[in-house]
């Protein structure tokens, strides 16, 4: 295997097509990437914005560029000497019509050739929740209407811009009404017809002849009959449903709560190889190097698709999956992986970037206005509840079918009560039982898990039975089946409680809300980020390290400078209680309080300091109030306190966007002044600490991967925010520039970090491969503010220098505090280390000896990367 020594996110779609990736060829090569890491590239739902929406997995969609498009970019990669990573999504697929394997299951059911490539309990018609009302309010509306698919040959329901395919037994009934030769035609052929077949004879009779205005005049006409179409539905595979029934009843596995993706059956071998055909093939030819696997969680056996992929991809093919660890849980061993995304290295970033004092200040402040959500666990707890209760309480529900049905002499409330206990109870997103005994981190999971739900519990006797079923020691269909969809769905509702709700609710520092992250920690210092970092050499040297994807929850720099705020803590503080007081004339009185109430308000401030311009011109706040505004609005139906997506409160939600654009209102002179005095050192102490992150991202164990645009600085937004286009053109003639470090802007210093380091890596590929991960004590008065460590393998070494805390001893813009600060400060090197060496950011030589200067090496640039001469 050749691993990569830096990978480069692409977002395809939205204007990023496969010629226009071929262009970046040369830039990405210059600022040292091994391999372009591209997001999903098979056909997806017109106007698919991020490719997860995949409706044919063995097609290359002709929307960014198709195989031709495709192969002159793989052709571009090899001769740069450059590899691709395809980001694959084996999990689901786009429950639409243009998806010709869902297609054909709404048109045969059960009898569909494709019928089992879809997770979907056939004991009942197929639901389709996409209706706005139910489906006797939308007969009576008119909005269910009788049409011809011109684009198919078929007859169909037409719901909006939505054609839902018949039945063919039911051509008989629609062509007895219709008295039309053509619509006769096409039921006698219905009769007899199947599969392709079935689709070519509509077709066929469609457009041989006869006068289809006529058909379609006589369509309309029909749709007028409401006892007509309310049998001819009754008729039909799948039945239309009201989309907030999803929640409480849905026939078949989602995405999460995404009705529009159903879950497929990967764990079957025929649709392994069905799903991955185009896939596989790129592979066994060289057109494709790696392979990201989207939401391994979701699968039913995790551990089992990924031996048959490796298997069939072969053992050069480097596969990371989308994993979620929780602080302290570890990826399987047996995975024949090479780690994870890397959430887990964002994560660890706030060991060394949140101040510790700073972040009791803020708790103090916080607990102060945000009323009960200032309770984390509790919080928690009841964000997990909802998500149980309500958002899947269908899928609960069909849980507690199945364990009642084994054990009919549990009482069914006492199960009802222990299933919901134990999700709620769950520490990590799912535990990976396929039948034979638990892993001993499992065994430890489920143990945490049953003692935690029989605190919350008057009557324990379920637990015991629920347990059984969970170790798989019940044996039987019904208790694979209980085991597996538990599995699958502990993952969502930790992820949507966690990362959907509690991260909107839980605002006391919005830099620890990130995915993998863990708000309520306090941080470890540099001796925590040492120790996990010791721990990612041990376990997952391999495996991506990122800092931002197209799933964070905001940009990295945005994030680098939120962490600032509990530096200054007290600053911040005592500015949010004057900016409340001088926006207050934008509250609004509603019957249920206030608007915004004052977690949002906080949440706001801190939102805004993360995104804010450093050259904020008054004059142009259309764009960022938009942007801002967007945010606000996504952020309170995300939290689901006061509103949310299935039950939005439009006078509420009207409140906090107007105190939202309120704030960036060129109108509101005072409060503009204020907040940008204030954010001056908080901006500064940003551009540190984003200078810093980079550094350790591109030297500390893993891969690290950069998303698109995030050479230069991002201060973007949840997405859809952090995927707008990115100035490539500009970002190339950056590093075309080639002057001198201590000219460049912020934004360029960055991107020259980068490539100093990203080509430092390709000279030393085993260095960071294979080294070990050496902390390096530092000695002196500032010790607590800098970070550093060595990376050495067989007498090569790096060694890194990053500063942090410098939140108030820089000068407005100047990215270093400057010799004095650093006064006698420090690093120790052990002797192995004592050589001449080179600091790489700026050229200068560092004489032989057991330790460095921080105020040479610091006093004058903002991070030190040490090599040896």
């Amino acid at each position: 295997m050749t691993l990569p020594t830096a990978t480069y996110r692409i977002q395809f779609r939205n204007g990023m097509t496969f010629d226009r990736a071929c262009g970046l060829v040369p830039y990405l090569k210059t600022l040292g990437i091994s391999h372009l890491y591209a997001s999903p590239i098979f056909s997806a739902v017109s106007g698919s914005t991020h490719g997860y929406d995949v409706t044919d997995a063995n097609e290359i969609d002709p929307a960014i560029g198709g195989r031709a498009g495709f192969d002159r970019l793989t052709d571009s990669l090899a001769a740069a000497g450059m590899a691709l990573i395809l980001d694959i999504v084996p999990n689901h697929m786009a429950a639409s019509p243009e998806n010709g394997w869902w297609r054909d299951v709404l048109i045969f059911g059960r009898q569909s050739a494709y019928a089992r490539h879809f997770d979907v309990d056939w004991s009942e018609p197929l639901t389709l929740p996409q209706l706005g009302r139910d489906f006797e309010g939308a007969l009576a509306a008119g909005e269910v209407r009788l049409v011809l698919d011109e684009s198919h040959g078929n007859f169909a329901f037409g719901y909006f811009d939505a054609l839902l395919p018949l039945n063919p037994s039911s051509y008989g009934a629609v062509a007895n009404r219709l008295d039309d030769p053509v619509a006769t035609r096409m039921a006698e052929a219905a009769a007899v017809a199947a599969g392709e077949d079935f689709t070519r004879a509509m077709r066929d009779i469609l457009f041989e002849g006869g006068d289809r205005a006529i058909l379609l005049q006589k369509l309309e006409d029909l749709s007028a009959d409401r006892d007509f179409l309310r049998d001819l539905h009754a008729e039909q595979h799948w039945r239309l449903t009201h989309w907030k029934q999803a929640a409480r009843h849905l026939s078949y596995r989602r995405f999460f709560e995404v009705t529009g993706l159903i879950g497929t059956r990967v764990e079957d071998p025929d649709v392994f190889e069905e799903m991955h055909r185009l896939t596989l093939d790129l592979v066994r030819h060289g057109k494709v190097q790696g392979l990201r696997i989207d939401h391994v969680d979701g699968l039913a056996e995790p551990k089992a698709y990924l031996d048959r992929l490796r298997a069939a991809a072969g053992p050069d093919t480097y596969i990371v999956v989308e994993k979620i660890l929780a602080p302290g849980e570890h990826l399987p061993e047996s995975w024949p992986v090479a780690g994870t995304t890397g959430y887990e290295f964002t994560a660890a970033l706030s060991e060394i970037f949140i101040d510790g004092n700073g972040l009791r200040i803020l708790d103090d402040a916080y607990r102060s206005i945000a009323g009960e959500v200032a309770d984390i666990e509790e919080a928690r707890r009841n964000a997990k509840r909802l998500m149980v209760d309500r958002n899947f309480a269908g899928e609960t529900g069909r849980l507690l079918s199945i364990a009642a049905g084994i054990f009919p002499e549990v009482n069914r409330d006492e199960i009802a009560a222990a299933l919901r206990e134990l999700l709620i109870a769950f520490p990590v997103y799912r535990t990976y039982g396929d039948g034979g005994a638990l892993s001993w981190q499992d065994s430890a999971v489920l143990a945490a898990t049953i003692s935690q739900a029989a605190s919350q519990l008057e009557e324990r006797h379920a637990l015991t039975p629920l347990l059984s079923l969970l170790e798989g020691k019940v044996e039987g269909d019904a208790a694979h089946q209980f085991r597996i969809r538990f599995q699958q769905l502990s993952g969502p509702v930790m992820a949507k409680a966690t990362e959907d709700t509690l991260f909107y609710r839980y605002n006391r520092l919005l830099a620890a809300n990130e995915v993998g992250g863990e708000p309520a920690k306090a941080p470890g210092g540099p001796e925590g980020f040492h120790r996990l970092m010791a721990e990612r050499a041990r376990l997952q040297p391999r495996g991506l390290s990122a800092t931002a994807t197209h799933d964070t929850k905001r940009g990295e720099d945005a994030r680098a400078r939120l962490y600032a705020l509990s530096e200054g803590a007290d600053v911040f503080v005592q500015a949010v209680a004057r900016w409340r007081e001088m926006n207050r004339s934008w509250l609004k009185d509603l019957p249920d309080g206030a608007a915004p109430e004052p977690n949002v308000e906080w949440m706001l401030y801190q939102a805004l300091a993360g995104v804010w311009p450093e050259d904020f011109d008054k004059g142009q706040t259309n764009e960022l109030a938009e942007r801002f505004t967007s945010y606000a609005l996504k952020a309170v139906r995300e939290a689901k306190l006061r509103s949310n997506w299935m039950e939005q409160d439009a006078a509420y939600e009207e409140a906090v966007t107007a105190y939202a654009a309120a704030l960036v209102s060129p109108d509101n002179d005072a409060f503009l002044e204020d907040f940008e005095m204030v954010l001056q050192p908080f901006i500064a102490a940003g551009y540190v600490n984003s200078l810093s992150q980079t550094l350790l991202k591109l030297t500390a164990p893993g891969i690290p991967d950069i998303y698109q645009g995030t050479e230069g600085f991002d201060f973007s937004l949840v997405d859809p925010d952090n995927r707008r286009p990115v100035d490539h053109a500009r970002l190339a003639a950056w590093l075309d520039e080639a002057g001198p470090i201590a000219k460049l802007q912020a934004a360029a210093l960055k991107q020259r970090i980068i490539a100093i380091g990203l080509h430092l890596r390709q000279r030393h590929p085993a260095l960071f491969a294979k080294g070990d991960y050496l902390p390096l004590r530092a000695t002196g008065g500032r010790r607590d503010h800098v970070l550093a460590f060595a990376r050495v393998q067989d007498g090569d070494f790096a060694i890194v220098v990053a500063p942090r805390l410098m939140f108030g001893w820089l000068d407005p813009g100047v990215l270093f505090a400057g010799p004095e600060f650093w006064e006698d400060t420090a690093i120790t090197v052990p002797s192995p280390l004592h050589g001449l060496k080179a600091d790489l950011v700026t050229g200068k030589t560092i004489e032989p000896g057991g330790s460095i200067s921080v105020a040479a090496l610091l006093g004058s640039q903002p991070v030190g990367l040490i090599s040896p001469i």
